[in-house]
């Protein structure tokens, strides 16, 4: 048999193994975001009210929000505008995850095996792993981040239909154009700084806390390669990440939502440092954690099933272990 015959005799994950991956990843990544995507909605929204630089541009006028909660907010979304309106901006969200979820997989892998040096069965030194979650998350996100801004953008309408205000689009493909004809590529990337930063340090909870816990029960404890071990991980890596990122996602919905001019510049904020500070200055150090419970409440379940469902996609596609 031929080189040539013999590479195309191996299963599709042995000739492309990075494409199996990603593929295999962003299948997982969708059923995950479906499952959890109201929580998502109610977190944006949740980050949305209030905002002093809001109050101070005089657009939300007699228009005062009341902090309802997270279950509130979701009830209220559920009552006022239908309850389908609880995954209104899902179909951006899984065009996001399918690119950020995708390469950051494949380029976190790709650095801990490859340039990082992690070798099968041996301890991997947190530093590495740190290393290798940040910059897979910030590459990721990079990537998606004008699938994050429609899907933001998005996740609004449905308030700014009860405000009385036009709805800005009629759709995910009309969102997309609309943001290009007004802000040109630039546009499409509109606040991708603070996209990128909460996706380091998101992927710093989650890729470097599920890769190290599970590495360390595989090593240090009885427990196999499994679910059981998938499910532990996985809620360690939920709550790290939630910790770590919900303040970089306030700053990033907010400066994404953001008015802007005919240049494309934001109206409120100048940069996300200058959104960070209006925001502790006016509404205090906390306000930071708005949405923090959904925001951990979807992180949670969003890596239990993302997880589990890789692992297991993982296997019966015979692809190794994560």
């Amino acid at each position: 048999m031929s080189p040539a015959e013999e590479e195309r005799s191996l299963p599709l994950p042995e000739r492309w193994p990075r494409a199996s991956k990603f593929a295999l990843s962003a299948c997982a990544a969708a059923v995950a975001e479906l499952v959890t995507f109201p929580l998502d909605l109610t977190k944006t929204r949740l980050q949305i009210q209030g905002e002093a630089a809001v109050r101070r541009d005089g657009a939300a006028a007699g228009q005062a929000v009341p902090y309802r909660g997270m279950l509130r907010t979701a009830a209220g979304i559920a009552q006022e505008e239908g309850v389908w309106k609880l995954w209104q901006g899902a179909m951006p969200a899984i065009y996001r995850h399918i690119v950020y979820t995708g390469v950051r997989m494949v380029t976190y892998e790709h650095l801990r095996d490859s340039v990082l040096g992690r070798a099968q069965g041996e301890s991997f030194p947190l530093w590495k792993a740190v290393v290798g979650g940040m910059s897979a998350g910030a590459i990721g996100q990079f990537f998606a981040s004008p699938t994050d801004l429609v899907k933001v953008q998005m996740q609004m309408e449905g308030k700014r239909k009860l405000e009385g205000k036009p709805l800005r689009f009629r759709g995910v493909h009309h969102a997309f154009l609309k943001i290009l004809s007004e802000g040109g590529i630039r546009g499409l990337w509109a606040g991708w700084v603070p996209n990128v930063q909460r996706a380091a340090l998101v992927n710093m909870g989650d890729l470097t806390t599920y890769d190290s816990v599970k590495n360390f029960l595989l090593l240090n404890t009885p427990l196999m390669d499994n679910s059981v071990t998938h499910s532990v991980s996985s809620a360690c890596s939920g709550l790290v990440a939630a910790v770590l990122g919900t303040p970089a996602d306030v700053v990033k919905t907010r400066i994404m939502n953001q008015p802007r001019d005919k240049q494309g510049r934001g109206l409120l904020y100048k940069s996300s440092t200058d959104c960070l500070i209006q925001t502790v200055q006016g509404e205090g150090f906390l306000s930071l954690y708005k949405g923090f419970i959904p925001t951990w409440m979807r992180m949670a379940p969003w890596s239990l099933v993302f997880w589990l469902t890789y692992e297991q996609i993982r296997r019966m596609c015979g692809v190794s272990s994560f």
